[in-house]
């Protein structure tokens, strides 16, 4: 018998694999290789997740009416030009399909986020990665990639996993730069942990442009990474696009009045701002103290770089894992010499920073 033949792309693609959540062998194990919120979601969100059980029998809400009005009066933005995803990876992919194909580019920064190659292939388009200038995204290296067949250029603002990220004034300059028929997603995923006072979101791109979509999540900051719910905001055009090949009950209902509530939790969100703030650069500069290079980062994680390279990079996971201790390698982001570290609880950080002097030590 023969299989069938899927189309052109799909087997290019490398799986998707998330951060480890379990070792052999370790009953209780220190997981920071996600990016997940060591707080944990919000006391609102977890009652109103327990509530909608007693309604499992009823579909969902198709169009997520109430929480896109709830991000909306978070956001001030008008809800008619928001949509609602299962997580903001699916609208991504929607993205893709509905705007890439066959002989179409998806032009995304060197050590961008896997799922937009994944994307890209999936939809039968290419992807083209523009070099990286000191792990941080160069407007003008995307300028000079862009073609005749290009379609989409993502953007992760911060990006995931460097760190990094561009201004207001150079995500401005990118969107003038670009060719009007393509479109630019500015993926924010990380936007809440940003204090610097030139970094933009990308909102007020959208709002003064049709060819240009934010997309945010709920997984980070809202610690509700097991419900999956993303949303993006642009144009009335792109969302009628993405409302038309979405599925019709994309996000689930659970998910929905989990995700309204959050929303709503501004103490619970400041108080995870508040705790990243303060451990942020405490593991920074505990990592510089140590030998160790961990370039600048915005968001909620670190990149640890080993001077060993990607040898030592391996034995340092395997010396965590010894220890409990579960961080992400970033073989799959070229990035072969360096673990990233989500920001955890005092107690996880700390016991981080043990495990890597121990290992500096004894090798």
């Amino acid at each position: 018998m023969t299989a069938p033949e899927p189309k052109a792309g799909i087997m290019d693609i490398a799986p998707y694999k998330g951060g480890d959540s379990a070792l052999e062998g370790k009953e209780e194990v220190i997981k920071l290789s996600s990016n997940e919120t060591p707080l944990g979601p919000s006391p609102r969100a977890i009652e109103a997740f327990r509530a909608s059980a007693a309604n499992l029998h009823l579909y969902p809400d198709g169009g997520a009416n109430a929480l896109r009005e709830a991000i909306a009066a978070a956001h001030d933005l008008p809800v008619g030009q928001i949509v609602c995803g299962n997580g903001s990876d699916e609208l991504i992919s929607l993205l893709c399909s509905a705007y890439a194909g066959e002989g179409d580019e998806v032009l995304y920064s060197e050590h961008g986020f896997l799922m937009y190659r994944i994307s890209a292939l999936g939809a039968g388009a290419t992807p083209v990665t523009a070099a990286e200038d000191n792990l941080r995204a160069s407007v003008d290296n995307l300028l000079a990639a862009v073609s005749d067949a290009t379609r989409i250029v993502f953007i992760a603002n911060p990006n995931n996993p460097t760190g990094s990220y561009l201004s207001g004034e150079e995500l401005a300059r990118l969107r003038a730069g670009l060719p009007e028929n393509v479109l630019l997603v500015i993926d924010a995923a990380y936007a809440e942990y940003v204090g610097a006072p030139d970094y933009s979101n990308g909102a007020e791109l959208v709002a003064r442009s049709d060819n240009t979509i934010m997309l945010r999540t709920f997984s980070k900051i809202y610690g509700l990474a097991a419900l999956r719910v993303g949303w993006g905001y642009a144009s009335e055009a792109i969302i009628d696009v993405l409302q038309r090949v979405r599925g019709p009950f994309n996000v689930n209902a659970a998910a929905q009045a989990a995700a309204t509530a959050a929303v709503g939790d501004r103490e619970h969100l400041q108080a995870a701002i508040d705790h990243n703030d303060r451990w942020l650069p405490w593991l920074h500069q505990q990592i510089g103290g140590l030998g160790l290079e961990a370039p600048p980062s915005v968001g909620n994680f670190l990149l640890i770089r080993f001077p060993g390279g990607a040898a030592q990079a391996a034995a340092a996971e395997r010396w965590l894992h010894e220890h409990g201790i579960i961080l992400r390698a970033m073989g799959g982001y070229g990035l072969g010499d360096c673990l990233r570290m989500t920001v955890g609880t005092e107690e996880e950080n700390r016991a981080v920073i043990a495990a890597l002097a121990s290992f500096l030590k004894q090798s």
